[in-house]
């Protein structure tokens, strides 16, 4: 796999590429004001008893929202409680400052329709976390555990037994990427990761709501969602980006050191010139439109609403018989609500099927979603024939991020 990364008009651009496919791509927008996973001190303004929240001023500009459900707290003795079991007006009042990481991201637009302000808040959550390359450091659980992602019976079973020998580490959730790694490689990361959970909670304190730690950019996004693959080049412009790099390596990948690669492009090279001359603009501008040709002549069309993403997969003059077609496309599916960035409830119109496959489409639909860093439920098939997936993902879908004007 390579990596590529390079600037448009402010904008980080960064990709992973398989053979010259699109397997990932990230992409920071300049008017992204709340970044996901950024940590703030902040001030809670008011309660709104009907939500069972609260609404927060997070740095003198942006405000958030926190439901009672994202709530955590710890008591003199080290206990965790999480919110719900009492109403958050009984815990937190306006003025207080507490410590809370953004769960969502918030692009802000030119002109806002009237409900946006309201509806439109980045979601906070008081359960803090820190991502490493194997780790994700939780500062509220005093165990440690898998990730939910890892399904596999055999997988869990081997992470169980390095979990019993980390005895001396509490609270961090070991991610796929841990299999068959060294136990002193984790905990030299561990102790990365409270090292820059220490300086982050010095800030913890006084009475101006600020932006105490930034949440991770394209780079780092890239770089630790692909973490498990081998990763052949990475290949940044400016030097900027080559530091940037050379910085997240040196603390989560120092394998990787040796694989990064500045590109010297000719002065008068285009906009995205590295990713011209990789032919991955093409594939970016495919991204945008809203139908995909597969193999033999079938299709998907994907369309966008506000409350869903309805998803219909078209025969066309593929010949192959219903089950051929509608393997292949789930395959793409889950590909493209990867890349595309897809979130909230996507339904799927496959072409009619007997049960037994429908079985095996549901397979290979959860292979390819397996491979997609953010949560992805599917939740099976409607008496219509439908298949109903959900997909939480942690920014905006890539037609908010990107600017329609590059291609």
């Amino acid at each position: 796999m390579d990596i590529l990364i390079e600037e448009l008009q402010g904008q980080i651009w960064a990709t992973a590429l398989e053979k010259g496919k699109i397997e990932g791509i990230e992409i920071d927008p300049i008017n992204e004001t709340v970044r996901y996973g950024s940590i703030y001190w902040a001030r809670v303004e008011s309660i709104d008893s009907s939500l069972d929240a609260a609404y927060l001023d997070l740095d003198g500009y942006n405000k958030a929202i926190l439901f009672n459900r994202d709530t955590r707290y710890r008591d003199a003795d080290g206990n965790i409680t999480k919110g719900g079991e009492k109403a958050i007006g009984k815990s937190l009042s306006p003025g207080d400052m507490i410590a809370v990481q953004a769960k969502t991201s918030y692009i802000e637009v030119e002109t806002p329709k009237a409900w946006e302000d309201d509806h439109k808040k980045p979601i906070v959550s008081m359960d803090i976390t820190l991502q490493g390359r194997y780790l994700i450091f939780c500062d509220m659980m005093n165990t440690n555990r898998i990730s939910k992602r890892i399904r596999g019976k055999k997988i869990r079973e081997q992470l169980e037994d390095m979990l019993c020998s980390l005895e001396d580490m509490r609270g961090f959730i070991l991610r796929s990427s841990a299999l068959d790694m060294q136990t002193e490689i984790l905990r030299r990361e561990a102790g990365l990761l409270r090292e820059i959970w220490g300086n982050i909670t010095a800030h913890f304190d006084g009475d101006e709501a600020a932006l105490i730690y930034e949440g991770p950019d394209s780079i780092q996004r890239i770089l630790s969602d692909n973490a498990t693959n081998p990763i052949e080049r990475i290949e940044v412009v400016t030097m900027d980006h080559f530091a940037q790099v050379e910085d997240w390596c040196s603390y989560f990948a120092p394998d990787l050191m040796t694989k990064i690669m500045p590109v010297e492009l000719d002065d008068g090279a285009v906009d995205l010139a590295l990713f011209d001359h990789r032919d991955v603009l093409p594939q970016i501008s495919a991204l945008l439109q809203n139908y995909v040709m597969l193999k033999q002549g079938s299709s998907i069309i994907i369309q966008e609403t506000a409350a869903m993403t309805v998803i219909d997969v078209n025969k066309g003059s593929d010949k192959r018989g219903a089950l051929a077609i509608n393997t292949d496309a789930a395959h793409e599916i889950g590909r493209q609500i990867r890349l595309r960035n897809i979130g909230g409830i996507i339904v799927v119109d496959f072409m009619k099927m007997n049960a037994k496959d429908q079985k095996s489409l549901l397979k290979a639909l959860d292979y390819e979603t397996y491979q997609d860093p953010c949560t992805v439920q599917i939740h099976g098939i409607t008496k219509l024939g439908l298949v109903e997936i959900t997909r939480k993902r942690r920014t905006a879908s890539l037609n908010k991020r990107i600017s329609h004007n590059n291609f």
